[in-house]
């Protein structure tokens, strides 16, 4: 009996897993497109949740796909959430195949054929659209011989084993079973899989209706397991999703389990007035529906306030740098408090642009990415982003000419900024495809400009109470010589047949990105200080 229970069990789960993959394959891109598309509000990317998850059987990939979209700035983690919701509700739509067809039907009757059906479509069209349907339709298969072998080991032992038995009495029974229920997906990893067992289970007398649901509640806890497993290491986005797949799975299985007796009651209740039998599998499958729905309403109201507060517990260090310090609402309302709240905003994005200058000046690898300099682009972009949607914000309201002639101004010291940022990353990539020069003399001129490079950046630092104007142009002149000097000392070299012409031409276009990177710190801080003079945020250095 317990060969024939895990023979069972290994039949379902592979049927689950060839169900899934051959549906996520057959759907090809349209997992992608309706997600996309379909998520503009919270009504349809709920709609689209319980869509596709119903359609590839897997609320895993649905998750996986909408947390892609988050990472890649297609879709808010607002708007993602109502997908979990739908995908939540999408999943109970398994009970509902176990209850129609799996329990009712001559099981290999229907499942025999899907086998060979599936089989011979996935032998004939290896790696295609039809190979992939045919490995579903064999996954189907599967999934009801595996139903079937268990409702044989459980036919032989409703005759000696009856769980309610084997369980305390009330209260503490039900939550036993919402624990085996629980316990059951988190060591399959599916809970599609306890569904089917549970209801199994019930239909041939081994578990009376009410320890049955409370084993379903414990089976849709238990699905979070899965997401927690899966975001180990994985992006902040990624754990915002899981953490709010069990916020709502949690609230959804407090609330159905407090009104576990009036759900049920209410559902015998409705089917005695449509004259429709008190088959128990079919209303197990109504009250996995009907729980999950009521958790929509529960949770829907409060989505805004939750994600806001699952953001802020997983901040990665990029984006508590790339969150605005400065400005908010409140200063919307005094103009004259707003441009210089700006100018503050953009020196800390000239700073970032200052660290990845440095970073570009002294990453010299060329096997590994400099992780310093990706990681504060990402923040200098954010920043970016932030800043300019509020510009835009403040436009919007009646601002007095001098102001409003101000904001150009300070938008194009951010833009001197992202092309530092820009140019940066643009000399790291060339410097990884250079060939080493075999010259001293080149290789000792081009370390004195890349020292002359950092210089000049820390004297552009506009926050800087010391800022001088005079020493920053004369950094400037001092890089902008040694600039010449080597570019003209490269061009020579490639003259003499001392430097390749591919090496000379990857030279010359290195220094272009390290004097345009030079340029705009310069030009960006030289800028923003008299701006920041003007508005008085920044003060001029006392006179010795």
């Amino acid at each position: 009996m317990i060969i024939s229970l895990a023979g069972g069990l290994g039949l379902l789960l592979l049927g689950m897993k060839l169900m899934s993959d051959g549906l996520k394959l057959a759907a090809g891109g349209a997992l992608r497109r309706v997600l996309s598309n379909s998520t503009k509000t919270p009504f349809r990317g709920l709609t689209s949740g319980f869509v596709m998850t119903s359609a590839v059987q897997s609320s895993a990939a649905v998750t996986v796909a909408a947390i892609g979209f988050v990472n890649a700035g297609v879709m808010t983690l607002g708007q993602t959430v109502w997908v979990v919701y739908g995908s939540n509700i999408g999943t109970t739509s398994t009970a509902w195949i176990v209850a129609s067809l799996g329990l009712k039907l001559n099981i290999k009757i229907l499942a025999l054929p899907l086998i060979a059906v599936g089989t011979a479509l996935w032998l004939s069209r290896g790696g295609t659209r039809r190979a992939a349907l045919g490995e579903a339709l064999a996954g189907f298969g599967l999934f009801f011989l595996g139903i079937e072998a268990l409702q044989e080991v459980f036919i032989g032992l409703s005759q000696t084993v009856r769980v309610e038995q084997w369980v305390f009495d009330g209260w503490a029974g039900y939550l036993s079973l919402c624990g085996i229920g629980f316990g059951m997906t988190f060591l399959m990893q599916s809970s599609s899989a306890s569904m089917a067992l549970i209801l199994t289970a019930t239909a041939q007398g081994m578990l009376p209706l009410e320890l049955a649901a409370s084993a379903v509640i414990g089976a849709n806890l238990g699905s979070t397991s899965t997401a927690a497993i899966a975001v180990i290491g994985a992006t902040s986005n990624a754990k915002r999703v899981a953490a709010m797949h069990v916020i709502f799975n949690l609230i959804t299985g407090l609330a159905a389990f407090g009104a576990l007796s009036l759900i049920l009651g209410g559902i015998l209740h409705l089917r005695l007035l449509l004259n429709m039998t008190l088959d128990p599998v079919p209303v197990l499958a109504l009250f996995h529906t009907t729980f999950n729905i009521l958790g929509v309403f529960l949770v829907g109201p409060f989505t805004t306030r939750l994600t806001g507060m699952v953001e802020n517990w997983f901040r990665t260090e990029e984006e508590e740098e790339g969150t605005l310090r400065y400005l908010d609402s409140n200063v919307l309302s005094t103009p004259a408090v707003a441009v210089g709240a700006m100018v503050r905003e953009v020196a800390r994005v000239g700073a970032t642009a200052q660290r990845m200058a440095h970073a570009a000046l002294r990453c010299r690898s060329k096997e590994q990415p400099c992780r310093e300099l990706h990681r504060e682009k990402a923040v200098l972009d954010k920043l970016q982003a932030e800043i300019a949607m509020f510009s835009a914000k403040l436009r919007k309201h009646g601002l007095p000419q001098e102001t409003a002639e101000l904001i150009p101004d300070i938008l194009r010291s951010l833009r001197y900024y992202v092309m530092t940022g820009d140019s940066a990353l643009e000399a790291e990539t060339i410097y990884k495809n250079l060939e080493p020069t075999e010259d001293a003399e080149l290789d000792e001129a081009l370390e004195k400009l890349l020292d002359s490079a950092v210089t000049l950046s820390l004297h552009a630092d506009p926050s800087d109470a010391s800022f001088s104007s005079l020493r920053l142009a004369e950094k400037v002149e001092i890089f902008e010589q040694r600039y010449q000097y080597l570019k003209q000392d490269i061009l020579d070299a490639g003259s003499a047949n001392r430097l390749g012409v591919d090496s000379m031409v990857g030279y010359l276009d290195y220094l272009s990105s390290i004097h345009r990177m030079m340029d705009q710190t310069a030009k960006g801080g030289g800028w923003l200080r008299g701006l920041g003079l003007r508005l008085g945020v920044y003060s001029r250095p006392k006179a010795l």
